[in-house]
């Protein structure tokens, strides 16, 4: 979901770095960017200046080009100095796709959350080459288009080991309520959840920065997705309630780094939109359930825009999302099918 850009929200710096180059955001602090073949064509991370070596917050995905751009900047901007730890803030292949590589490479730590190390190894090491029944049965529930359904059932899925290097064993955990030690400031850890389970964001004690990964996003809403790997999941209500944790702490001076888009000021109303947000989605959400239908049959409501075949499946399973939260808080009811896809109708509580 895209959401406007109103006042109150800055960009200090309104281009991002070149591929191979770094930004200076503060001492010992440097921004990078990799691409990404998706949509969503890059990804933000960061390096912080130990002295004798750097930490990286996140990695970028695995991949030829991905490790050559690494070099270029390892070479240059970050003055050949070795990467001796990788934090990276969630488990999706974007941010850890090159942590294994750094750790086996270059002789660098890992450090995240645990659920991160523990749902990431687990997909790199579970390599399919056709959707597995489980995948074909969530598919069907959430009313997928015939069309998409065949297309998909026939061919090879999307891999984590497609794009994440493998990750040997061992990491330090990464837990809220710790305090970190990176490029000269302490840091405080606060766990945010929705986007990805246990997301690690990372307080500054010693000045205004904010390391939010996809947590904490300016201009754009990231993916809240439910998948075959548990159904009746409500990450929805994971992510209302992670913002709300978060709230209390975000002051407007505060600077955020995030995983994707620009850094900005302005966090305590960046987050009162990510609330409202998702209270406005599932609202017009209940207006479009006057009548059953399906999750592939919510998109209009959800998103107010054409969703293409790049994005179908983002689409789906955040429509998916929603409905499950409906349906805990007991705004809708859902009945199979006849073709086997759960439909969703608001209830009397829902009107």
């Amino acid at each position: 979901m895209t959401d406007a850009a109103p006042e109150g929200i800055r960009h200090p710096w309104p281009a991002p770095p070149a591929a191979g180059a770094a930004t200076r955001i503060a001492e010992g602090v440097f921004w990078l960017r990799l691409p990404l073949p998706t949509a969503l064509d890059h990804v933000n991370v960061y390096a912080l200046d130990e002295g004798d070596g750097w930490t990286l917050i996140d990695t970028g995905m695995a991949s030829r080009r991905g490790r050559a751009i690494w070099a270029q900047l390892l070479d240059g901007p970050l003055n050949g100095k070795p990467v001796t730890r990788v934090v990276v803030t969630h488990h999706h292949p974007d941010h850890i796709g090159l942590a294994g590589w750094f750790q086996s490479a270059h002789g660098a730590e890992l450090w995240t959350t645990r659920t991160a190390w523990l749902f990431a190894r687990m997909l790199t090491l579970d390599e399919q080459d056709r959707p597995r029944p489980e995948t074909l049965a969530f598919w069907r529930a959430a009313g997928m288009e015939e069309a998409e359904y065949a297309r998909r059932a026939e061919g090879r899925p999307f891999n984590f080991a497609d794009v994440v290097a493998p990750l040997p064993l061992g990491f330090r955990r990464i837990a809220q309520g710790d305090v970190m030690r990176m490029g000269g400031r302490d840091w405080d850890v606060h766990v945010g959840a929705g986007h990805a389970p246990e997301h690690a964001t990372f307080w500054s004690r010693d000045d205004e920065l904010v390391l939010g990964g996809d947590q904490l996003l300016p201009g754009i809403s990231p993916n809240l997705g439910v998948y075959a790997t548990e159904p009746e999941a409500d990450p929805v209500a994971e992510w209302l309630e992670a913002c709300g944790r978060l709230e209390p702490l975000a002051r407007p001076e505060h600077l955020v780094l995030p995983g994707h888009k620009l850094p900005f000021t302005g966090l305590p109303l960046r987050l009162r939109q990510k609330i409202d947000n998702h209270h406005h989605a599932l609202e017009r959400l209940l207006e479009h359930l006057d009548r059953p239908r399906s999750a592939a049959e919510c998109f209009e409501p959800l998103f107010k825009r054409r969703i293409d075949a790049s994005t179908y499946g983002l689409a789906l399973v955040e429509s998916v999302a929603h409905l499950n939260h409906l349906h805990r808080t007991g705004r809708v009811a859902r009945a199979h099918r006849d073709d086997g896809a759960w439909v969703w109708q608001r209830t009397a509580a829902g009107s």
